[in-house]
């Protein structure tokens, strides 16, 4: 037997043994359990806050614990917008201001940085990279908060949306994410032909670079806009009582001496309500955008 004939006969037994597409993909029951028990973990802790959002008090300690909506939701919201000490359509509204502005700023930011960083080349490009990758292993913020404050008094900008918008435009995980995005999505190769045609830096970036990592941007600012919106410690720190942002709203709708779950989880359940609008409308973006980076790397 010749040794063509030999490598074909291998050739055939390695196919025959080794598994198709579709089965090496296809789930067995153990995952779909898996997946059905994780989803349900997941999931039930939304469920039951949306469940004694619309009960009692008196249900919240019942045993054995409700497990269907009650007919109190309507009740529960009126009295979460009419808690005095709360304010709760104002951390509504602030949180929308504040969250719209910096989610717009560090996508803005972070493309430009990662576009930058991916393609032009420029003296010490590579130190000022690490010192933005450094910048993700320290909490700023934690550390941060006294000078961050000092320097607020001294602007003048205490409770005011500003001192909560300033400290966030800037975010180091989206200039590296952006950075590596570009360097995947846009060949250098292009950037060369748009030079050669006469294009400025500036709108090769706008014409050139944006349309190839739309999808990162998509990722980022869903990433951006979660981080800002739930939010807590800063918005706590420099706004008063009567300016809040929604998740210091709702720790005010806590009574002096007890916690009242009804008016809490129902202030919670209304505060996720612009997470969930921006994954239903922007959730195939998300997902295209993590895929095409899965399948570019």
């Amino acid at each position: 037997m010749t040794t063509l004939q030999h490598s074909r006969q291998g050739a055939r037994r390695r196919r025959a043994s080794t598994p198709a597409a579709g089965d090496v993909f296809k789930a067995t029951v153990l995952t779909k359990v898996m997946l059905g028990f994780t989803a349900i973990l997941s999931i039930f802790p939304i469920y039951w806050m949306i469940i004694i959002a619309t009960r009692s008090n008196a249900d919240v300690h019942s045993i054995p614990p409700p497990l269907l909506p009650g007919g109190n939701l309507g009740e529960n919201v009126r009295a979460v917008f009419a808690a005095e000490n709360a304010h709760f359509m104002t951390g509504i509204i602030n949180s929308v201001i504040v969250t719209a502005s910096v989610t717009a700023a560090v996508v803005l930011i972070s493309t430009l940085a990662g576009f930058a960083f991916a393609s032009l080349q420029f003296r010490g490009r590579n130190v000022l990279l690490l010192s933005v990758v450094l910048t993700m292993m320290v909490p700023l913020q934690q550390m941060g908060v006294v000078p961050l404050y000092q320097m607020m008094v001294t602007l003048g900008w205490t409770n005011t949306l500003q001192a909560v918008i300033l400290p966030f435009l800037v975010n180091g995980f989206g200039v590296f994410l952006m950075t590596q995005y570009t360097r995947q999505a846009v060949p250098r190769e292009l950037i060369e032909a748009a030079r050669v045609d006469g294009a400025s830096t500036l709108r090769i970036w706008w014409n050139v670079v944006v349309p190839a990592v739309r999808p990162g941007m998509a990722v980022l600012s869903i990433q951006t806009f979660m981080l800002i919106w739930n939010e807590f410690l800063w918005p706590l720190i420099i706004l008063r009582a009567d300016n809040p942002t929604v998740q210091v709203a709702i720790r005010a709708l806590n009574e002096k001496y007890s916690t009242n779950y009804v008016l809490v989880f129902a202030g919670t359940a209304l505060s996720i309500i612009p997470l969930l609008l921006v994954f239903v409308f922007f959730g195939r973006q998300i997902i295209g955008g993590l895929m095409d980076g899965a399948v570019k790397s």
